[in-house]
């Protein structure tokens, strides 16, 4: 928790908050390159896992492909989880970080 003063429209009064904030761990889903999947396995995989649009789908397959990988999914662990695991079940290389 954190406090904070609020000017109001009248200068000579300020108002004291307290402001709740919470701190969430932001994870990422990590895509690596490899020898075995074709573009558009990795592009049709990505839209349907992650729930990419068409475009960044293949946007970030090609910097897969001459990166050697690429964060496509950003969120808490909880819900990368499930993504990771189904990434990893089509044969993708792919982990949380």
């Amino acid at each position: 928790m954190e406090r904070i003063l609020i000017s109001t429209s009248n200068p000579q009064e300020e108002e004291d908050v307290l402001v709740l904030t919470e701190e969430v761990d932001e994870k990422q889903i990590v895509l690596f390159n490899d020898e075995v999947n074709t573009f558009d396995f990795v592009i049709e995989s990505l839209i349907k896992v992650c729930g990419h649009d068409p475009i960044q789908a293949e946007q970030c397959t090609i910097i897969v492909h001459f990166k050697g990988k690429c964060s496509v999914k950003k969120g808490t662990f909880e819900d990368l989880e499930p993504m990771c695991t189904a990434l990893l079940d089509r044969g993708l290389t792919a982990e949380i970080q």
